[in-house]
Parts: structure tokens; sequence; C-alpha cells
């Protein structure tokens, strides 16, 4: 058995961050360590299949944001306490305990699950817990800014360790979902291209066109694999994706277009819409001028008829923003600027900034939803005096050839983001984009501003409140959002997951990704 002296220091943030994160649906208590497979013929294999929308090559627990691995992983990787993906609430996981052991209103302990293991059938250690932190809260990683808060943690022994918060923060359950425990010799590498972990199933293979995953017998928590096998198909392309599902090729489809949900209705299986947080933003190079003014920013979104959009390229299946949050949200708040179709108001302050003729470049990621909006929104901008030339990207080359380099040149992005990945949560969502990371430094370059500074003062303040006072200050953030404008929605959208009536107990989620916990076949 491995044993633990080292030590995570507290990495220094300018923010306070949030709760929450990746893993798995809550279910009754079984307590149940048999995973043998769920129902199927008597002697056959049960095997769940899904289609799912996303690619990636980087399943790393600890670094990545691909919806695809974010979402397997909720089945392999367990953090001391998961989330819930119907309604976001924090249930143990590793944790032997439903609550956190309060030593101070500073300090907490945890205590992992008797006889947890890995995968592997390696015992799980305290030793397992620092390392897996000490990845995630990489000073230079897209995490940091939603853990912030944590100033250390220790193993007290073998199996219990100590979290030391630097201030008192009132989501502390639900943020440390996000640290999924892995094996503290597991290498970069390994963790990258196939994690392992203690949840209820293992990888099996993955590659570029499949996901196969199987049991984990080493499991011995609540919430135990209720099939044999699960086969994930990557399926980028909507048509396709569409088909698989028609003709019964898969169980379930991610990401059902909505020009296609009365074909899947017609042929037998459920699809059933979500409201969701998933969205399109505007990013802006906050360095360059003109887009350095936050009124030029803002004569953006008062310049696209977002209405229109909606309707013409996703058959209705969005909500205008009203805010940095969906109407639905339980911290919904109406921002101090809800950005109407009003040209003449985007004209307006393109005059008090002082700007006439500008040309401009919009670069957009290559997913098809994206693309579809473009063009319209192209012809918005024209029609109140701009030039505008589109140029798509993949998002892993547009990121990283325009945005996270040393001096960026780009002017405006337009590109999908769903940070309710790890958790929903106002200080995790605001702190994903307008936290002291890489969105901050290295895309929108807003770190330097005095908006930033301010910004990180409220959420501060905030996650140290509780109730209608915690609400007065994450109001005070969405207004201060609304007027300076880094990056911002133009509507949230719905998702619909098809599934069919071979299941039991599985339920689409507002976010990407599909979830399988507690999921077996009738």
């Amino acid at each position: 058995m491995r044993t633990s002296k080292s030590r995570v220091t507290g990495v220094v943030a300018l923010t306070s961050a949030i709760a929450l994160t990746l893993s798995a649906c809550g279910g009754g208590d079984t307590g149940s360590t048999d995973n043998s497979g769920g129902a199927g013929d008597e002697g056959g294999t049960s095997t769940i299949t899904a289609a799912v929308a996303y690619e990636t090559s980087n399943y790393h627990p600890s670094n990545t944001s691909s919806a695809l691995a974010l979402g397997s992983n909720w089945h392999v990787v367990e953090g001391l306490y998961d989330l819930n993906m119907h309604d976001f609430t924090p249930y143990k996981a590793l944790a032997a305990d439903d609550d956190l052991t309060e030593v101070s209103e500073t300090e907490y302990e945890v205590t992992l699950r008797d006889g947890a293991k890995f995968s592997d059938g390696s015992d799980v250690t305290s030793e397992d817990v620092v390392k897996s932190f000490e990845r995630t809260m990489d000073p230079d990683g897209l995490y940091i800014s939603m853990l912030s808060f944590i100033d250390s943690v220790e193993a007290k022994d073998e199996s219990t360790v100590t979290i030391n918060l630097k201030h008192p923060f009132s989501l502390t359950k639900e943020r440390l979902s996000l640290v999924k425990i892995v094996p503290a010799d597991a290498s970069d590498d390994e963790l990258t291209s196939k994690p392992i972990g203690t949840g209820p199933w293992k990888y099996d293979s993955i590659s570029e066109q499949e996901l196969v995953f199987s049991p984990n017998e080493h499991y011995n928590g609540d919430h135990p694999a209720e099939a044999d096998e699960m086969k994930w198909q990557i399926i980028m392309d909507d048509t396709a994706r569409t088909t698989a599902m028609q003709e019964g090729t898969v169980q379930v489809m991610e990401n059902v277009p909505a020009d296609a949900i009365e074909q899947i209705k017609s042929s037998g299986a459920e699809a059933e819409t979500v409201q969701g947080f998933n969205l399109p933003f505007l990013m802006f190079n906050t360095k360059k001028a003109p887009f350095d003014d936050e009124k030029v920013r803002q004569a953006f979104f008062y310049a696209i008829d977002t209405e229109k959009l909606i309707q013409n390229a996703l058959s209705g299946e969005a909500t205008p923003a009203k805010s940095f949050l969906p109407e639905d949200h339980p911290n919904f708040h109406e921002a101090k600027n809800v950005f109407t179709y009003d040209p003449d108001k985007a004209k307006e302050l393109l005059d008090e900034a002082g700007v006439s003729d500008l040309s401009l470049t919009l670069l957009t990621t290559d997913h098809g939803w994206i693309e579809a909006l473009s063009p319209q929104i192209k012809n918005d901008l024209e029609a109140i005096g701009l030039s505008v030339d589109i140029h798509s990207e993949a998002s892993s080359s547009l990121y990283a050839n325009n945005t996270d380099v040393e001096s960026p040149d780009f002017d405006v992005v337009l590109a999908p983001g769903d940070p309710s990945v790890f958790g929903n949560d106002p200080d995790l969502l605001m702190n994903w984009w307008y936290g002291d990371n890489t969105w901050t430094n290295s895309r929108t370059q807003w770190a330097d501003s005095a908006g930033f500074t301010q910004l990180q003062g409220i959420l501060l303040e905030a996650v140290q409140l509780t109730d209608a006072e915690q609400q007065d200050k994450w109001n005070e953030a969405f207004d201060l959002i609304s007027e300076q404008v880094p990056l911002y929605p133009l509507f949230h959208r719905t998702l619909t997951t098809a599934y069919s009536g071979d299941l039991d107990g599985f339920q689409p989620i507002s976010t990407t990704g599909l979830n399988f916990i507690d999921t077996k076949l009738k």
C-alpha cells in the first residue's frame, strides 16, 4: 500500500472559485458490490450503446475540457464527492461520509471509502488524493480559477486528507467534485490516453471511432455498473448520428439537431429537450483597438438579431440571453444590459467610440451549428457599417494559433462553450471564462483591466456569503459582465437527447455529455 507524506501547497489567484465538477448522477444508496452486469438475454451480453457528438485526444481528468472526455470520465474516475448531473447536487463518491468533517470554517477532513481500489486492483490512499489535487491545481491549468479557494491538501493518515482553505467558502463540497482521484504514480501520458480510476466503469479501449467500457470489478461504491458493457460510437456528423439512432444501431444519441427531432420520434425513440447553459459566445481581443473599448464590444451584441438567429439556424431551440445565466437557472438575474436587437443603438455606440470604416475577421470554430450562425452575424454587422471576413477553424487550432500565444492578433471569435459540465453554480460558471486563467490571460487579454479586478473582488466576497446576500453580490457581477462583455453569450441552447425504450433509469441532462450512472437495460 502506498503511503503519503506529500503536501499540496495552495496556488495564488486573485479570484475565489466555486464548486462543481464532473461525475455521475445520484441514486439510492444500495451499497452493492455486485458488478456482474445488467439485464439482457440469459447467457448473452447486455450492452449499452450510444452515439456521441464530440471527439478528443485528451482524457486527462486533471486538465481536459473536452465534452467527450468529461462525459466518459464521469463513469470511470471519481472525486471525493461527485455531482448528480440532473440537478447538480453533490453526493459522496470516493468519500466515506455524506458530509465533510468540519474542523473549522477553513479546515475540513475527508476519509476515503473503506476498501476503495482502482480498476487495476491497487488500493487508494491519501497519497493518490494529494497528488490528484496537485495535478488539478496546476497554476497554469484551466481548472485553477475554480479551485483557488484551496490553500493546501495534506495526508493526515493513509485514508484521510485534510483540506485547508484560504477563506471560508460556501460551496466547498460541490467544488471538490472537480478533482478526480487517479493513481499517484500514473504518468500524464497514461492519464491523457486512457485514465484509470475508482468509478463503476473502466475503459477497455479508446480510439478515434469508439469508446468501449466494462464494469470495474473492484468498485465497491453505491452506484455499480448495471450492464456488461458500454460502447460509445464517435459520430460527429449530425446526419450519420441521426441515422444510427433511427436504425437502432445505438440506444442513445447525443445532441439531436433541431430539424431531426420529429424524424427521431417517428422512428419510435424518445427525444427529450432540456434547457441548458450551452451557448455561442463572442470573444474579443480586448488589448487590440477598437475592441479595447466596451462600447464597441456592446455594439456587436445590439447589432445581431438573436431571435432571427435562433429561428433560422436552430429551429427555435434556444432562448436569447438576458444575462450570463439562462432564465431557468435558480440564480438568474436580468442583467443591467439586455442586448435586444437594436442596430441604431449599435451605430450610436460606435459613433461614441469614434469608430468608422472598421474591417475585421470573425474567427469561428468548425462546429456545424456555429458555422450556421456566421452568415447572418456577418450580414447584421455589415448592416451597421462594419466589413467582416469569416474564417473557420477547428477549436484546437483556433485557440492554439490565434489566442493561446504571447501576443494574439485576432479580432473577434465566435465559438461554443458550456462549463456546466463542471457544475452549475454562478461562481464556477463565471470563473471559467472570467477568472485568473487561460481565458483572461491568453485569450480575451482582459486580466489586466480594471473591470477584471472589480469582478474578482465581487466574486471573492460572494462565495463567503450565503442566501440573499450572496445572490445580491452575484447580481452585481452579472451587471458588470454585461457592461464589459469581453466574452458574452448570444443565447442559451436547449439540448435534445434521443433514447430508446430499452433503457431503465436513463435521463437526458442539460449539459454536453451522456450519463449512464444507475442506468440498466430492461
